[in-house]
């Protein structure tokens, strides 16, 4: 073989190690494309709607196009304190996501062992089910009243609000996990003699976790949309607070741009929340 050919033919080997590189990384960063992509079609498909809707209305309702400057003047300075009633954005959603992650966790904490012990047992199960049935559709709003008796302050009856509202998912997604633990797992734990604790961390715990973070991802959810609802009527700092004083100064461009900030906050939350859940998914083998 010629000096030629040997080169032509290393060089053809690189090329397509190359294209077979470069096919890989693609089809690796495919699902983000598809994701960006689904989230572009949405994002049009919102601002048609929304522009549609400022047309046919007659009360004045301000287009996506006339509130860019408000959006983009609010976010460019987002940390400004000007006294107690004005502040920056920034401020506003810390406030808030402060009081959403501390009433979460205090919700997780009581939720995960009662979804547990719920889903362990059934004589349990057909006792406090119907207590959990109740509760849960409960408005967030009826809540606020009890969390000020209990709490004596409105930012900390937001947070109770926030926690009781969240536990419900939580809740019922882990007990339907522990519930539905194949009958083969629990005879091998019981073939091999473990311990309470040992059935937990090894059995309970790996099912269940799936079932956990779907309970956790809704729990997140609610939160976030709970909180608007109980800093309104707390007032103070918080992006629900934010929202009422902006109506109630009739800057209805200042309350659409919040409103934008909300949801983009809550997909946020959504997509963080289903990241780390990804992380413990796994496919069971029969």
């Amino acid at each position: 073989m010629s000096v030629a050919t040997e080169r032509r033919a290393t060089s053809d080997v690189s090329s397509e190690r190359f294209a077979r590189a470069l096919a890989t990384a693609l089809r690796g960063t495919r699902p983000a494309l598809q994701s960006l992509a689904g989230m572009a079609a949405g994002a049009i498909v919102l601002l048609v709607v929304w522009q549609i809707a400022a047309s046919v209305t007659t009360g004045g309702l301000p287009g996506p196009t006339s509130r860019l400057g408000t959006f983009s003047s609010m976010v460019r300075d987002p940390f400004f304190d000007r006294g107690p009633n004005e502040k920056g954005i920034g401020l506003q959603l810390a406030a808030s996501l402060q009081r959403v992650f501390i009433g979460f966790a205090l919700g997780t904490v009581v939720a995960i062992p009662m979804g547990i012990m719920l889903g362990a047992s059934r004589m349990l199960r057909a006792v406090l089910d119907p207590i959990v049935q109740v509760l849960r559709p409960v408005s967030p709003l009826a809540w606020f009243p009890i969390g000020l008796v209990m709490m004596r302050s409105a930012p900390n009856a937001a947070v109770f609000v926030v926690f009781i509202c969240s536990l419900w998912p939580t809740v019922i997604n882990t007990a339907f996990g522990v519930s539905t633990i194949p009958q083969a797992h629990r005879d091998v734990a019981r073939v091999f003699e473990f311990s309470q604790m040992r059935y937990l961390t090894k059995v309970v715990l790996p099912h269940s976790l799936p079932h956990i973070f779907v309970g956790l991802r809704l729990s997140l959810g609610i939160a976030w949309l709970v909180i608007v609802a109980a800093e309104m009527l707390s007032g103070g700092t918080g992006i629900g607070f934010f929202v009422w004083d902006s109506w109630n100064a009739l800057n209805l461009e200042q309350v659409l741009s919040a409103i934008l900030l909300i949801g983009l906050v809550g997909l946020a939350l959504d997509r963080g929340m289903a990241a780390i859940g990804n992380r413990f998914a796994y496919t069971e083998v029969d």
